[in-house]
């Protein structure tokens, strides 16, 4: 990573609703990050297991944290944990 990339690496699917909903939260903290499309066949998604142990999507390396997972949900629950103010969609932490 060079100095002038964001520190976070999102794996992702075109018109993928779940990778979407991990876009929306990186957007509304306003966290920089780099977007890289993936292919839609699960079995040649290798640079995401490479990366990220599993084929799934999305998935992200945060290079500040050193952490690296997958799973929307999950996702979306560590970015506001960690950069927002600990709510995950509007609940209480």
């Amino acid at each position: 990573m060079s100095d002038s990339d964001p520190p976070i690496t999102l794996y992702r699917l075109q018109a993928c609703p779940y990778c979407e909903r991990v876009v929306r939260t990186l957007q509304d903290l306003g966290l920089d990050y780099t977007s890289r499309f993936v292919e839609p066949m699960h079995s040649e998604r290798d640079v995401v297991k490479r990366v990220a142990g599993s084929r799934p999507v999305p998935a992200i390396v945060d290079e500040r944290t050193g952490v690296t997972m997958s799973e929307s949900a999950n996702v979306v629950e560590y970015l506001e944990k960690t950069y927002g103010d600990g709510l995950v969609d509007g609940g209480s932490a």
